[in-house]
């Protein structure tokens, strides 16, 4: 049996979750699904500039980890944009903390968002 993923601390849920080519109906389109924690990995990464290692930790995975979730994200990303996908963001296995800093700091383990 496969370990159970571990949830991915995310700061950010996207006020828009779907995204498509202009002029093209969205019933004629394939579509790419990006995962919160992969929008997640890549607002730190990509927006944010800021090292896998730092990002890692504010997310709390593994750098590795981190690797895998970023590298994904732009993979489906990247095919959306080239083929003429719609990207729509849902789902993924994270935790929203609470507003406000310290972020990711203390003992607490904070419910799962409401945005599964």
């Amino acid at each position: 049996m496969p370990r159970p993923k571990k949830s991915r601390w995310v700061a950010f849920y996207p006020q828009v979750t779907y995204f498509k080519p202009q002029g093209i109906p969205l019933r004629l389109l394939s579509q790419v699904v990006v995962t919160v924690d992969e929008l997640e990995a890549l607002r730190l990464a990509d927006l944010e500039g800021m090292s896998q290692d730092e990002a890692a930790q504010r997310m709390k995975v593994s750098r590795p980890t981190f690797g895998r979730i970023v590298t994904q994200a732009r993979k489906r990303v990247a095919d959306a944009l080239v083929n003429g996908k719609a990207i729509q963001v849902q789902g993924g296995e994270f935790i929203m903390p609470p507003p406000g800093p310290p972020f990711g700091r203390g003992p607490h383990r904070w419910g799962k968002g409401p945005w599964r």
